[in-house]
Order: C-alpha cells, then structure tokens, then sequence
C-alpha cells in the first residue's frame, strides 16, 4: 500500500512573533535540529517515502534548500504553496494531485511525538486500508483542543472541537491517516465560522460512516505543541535530556533513512560529513560504524 505523506508547514506563527516574522517556525531549531525534521521522522517512521510539503511561497525556497528532492534520505520529496492559512483540511485542496486517491497521512509541522510506543502505534494506522486513523493524547485541559470519545474497540464515538463541557481528556493530536478517500472528503467541505476548512470536518465524513478509528498514546508518550515560546523550549529541552542521558537520537531523518535500509552506511556518514564537525553529525558517524 502506496501511502503519501504530507506536512503542513504553513501558518504565519504569529503565537512565536517576533521570531517567525522573518522564518518559518518550522525551521526553528528544536535543540540541535530544525523543528520540521521531528514530523518529517515520523512519516519516515511509518513507513512513507512520498511526502509533500506545504508551506508559503517564501518559507518554500528554504525548505527546499534543506532537504532538496529528498533522494539522499530515500525520500521523493515535493513542495506546494499554501498563499494564506485556510485550514488544515485546506492540505487536501492543495495537495489533491499528489495524493490522488492514494491513503495518505497528514502531520502538522509544528507537533512533536516521542514514545517507545510511537513505532507501534504508526504501524497499526499505516496497516488499515479502509477508513480513517486519529490519534489521542490524554490532557490536563481538554477546553483548548478537539476532544475525543472511544469505544471498547478503539472507534471514534465523537470529536468536540475546544468544547466548554468536555466529555473526555483525550485531545485529538496533529497527525491523521486517511483512505483514498480523503481528496473526494475534502472537496465537500465547507468554511467554517472563521472561515477556514476545519481537520475536524474531514475527520467527521469518516466518522460518519463509522470508519474512524482512534489509537491512544499511552503514559510513557510524549506529545508536544511548539508552537509558543513555551513550549519550543520545552520541547527542546526534553530533546535534550534524553539525547544527553541515553545517547540516542530522537527525530533524525537520517538515522531513521539508515535503520529503514533507505540508504547505507556510506551514504549515512556522507550525509554526517556534508553536515560538518558537530555533535550531531558524530552521533549519525557512530550510527553508522554500528556503534
């Protein structure tokens, strides 16, 4: 199964201003890494080697400079132009030629997952064939997200977006798989109140015809929006612990190419030399020696 994977890396940013008024806050660095490298591994993680990304017309040109066409990660990398934020679902619109009637998975670029459960969770979503996969994370607060409601099979019973009266803890995360379905869901959308085509609306077609399915990331996960000051620290300081202490990468498209035998040591520590004398290039040069 032929999955395509899209990043939406649009937005103005403005919750992170004055620092993204001149970049893309996807190109901030999370720690040692650019912020759009994390949702980047993850579509890598599942699997998918056909990604599109989204951005504005001129964050575009810097994306492509980093990354290129994707080859040496494995990848077929592609780029298209979100002019202004029309919604998530707007990905559909825009993207409607690359994803076609493919099953696709769409990840926002500014959310960042972790947990050893993530490998297995990603797998079960990118195995189903019919119908629609969002995931759950359990919150403190739910008033600020999507909020969820499962049965005992794991199937989505309601979505709530930022509901008063919450009937659940579990916040819908960024990060959707969906059938070949998804392109024909989307032209069938309509502006919300703010005037945008909402996830949530595409999320409800499948919903509807009860083929929406839910995964939970459990106690030991970690999901993280970047989006603020506050939690571009954060995150970049949970990133650091755990690189520090366990002396493993989290969120590297190379080392994620390299155990997905997408390319070979060789290419791995040529990859490590183009990025120079640092401490992350060491780490993918012990990758590589099998250290």
């Amino acid at each position: 199964m032929n999955r395509k994977g899209i990043i939406l890396a649009g937005g103005t940013g403005t919750r992170l201003w004055p620092l993204t008024r001149a970049v893309s806050k996807q190109l901030l660095p999370l720690y040692d890494k650019p912020m759009v490298y994390y949702p980047l591994s993850v579509l890598m993680l599942a699997g998918i080697r056909e990604i599109l990304l989204i951005s504005t017309p001129q964050d575009l040109p810097l994306f492509a400079k980093l990354f290129g066409d994707g080859k040496t990660l494995g990848l077929s990398l592609s780029y298209a132009e979100q002019p202004k934020p029309g919604g998530l679902a707007q990905a559909y619109h825009i993207g409607a030629g690359f994803v076609g009637t493919s099953p696709s998975c769409l990840i926002l670029g500014d959310n960042f997952f972790y947990g050893a459960e993530l490998g297995k969770l990603l797998a079960s979503a990118a195995s189903r064939e019919k119908g629609a996969t969002i995931f759950g994370y359990q919150v403190a607060d739910p008033t600020a997200y999507g909020v969820l409601t499962f049965d005992a099979k794991n199937k989505v019973t309601s979505i709530e977006e930022k509901p008063a009266q919450p009937k659940s803890n579990w916040a819908n995360c960024g990060l959707y798989f969906y059938d070949g379905r998804a392109v024909e869901f989307a032209r069938t959308l309509r502006p919300s109140a703010r005037g945008e085509l909402e996830i949530t609306d595409l999320s409800r077609c499948y919903l509807q015809d009860g083929s929406l399915h839910g995964e939970r990331f459990g106690r030991g996960s970690a999901w993280l929006d970047t989006g603020t000051a506050e939690g571009l620290l954060q995150a970049a300081q949970f990133v650091q612990t755990v690189q520090t202490r366990t002396g493993m990468l989290i969120g590297s498209p190379e080392e994620v190419a390299f155990r997905k035998g997408w390319i070979d040591a060789a290419q791995l520590r040529a990859l490590a030399d183009a990025i120079g004398k640092n401490a992350y290039a060491e780490a993918l040069r012990q990758i590589a020696a099998g250290s």
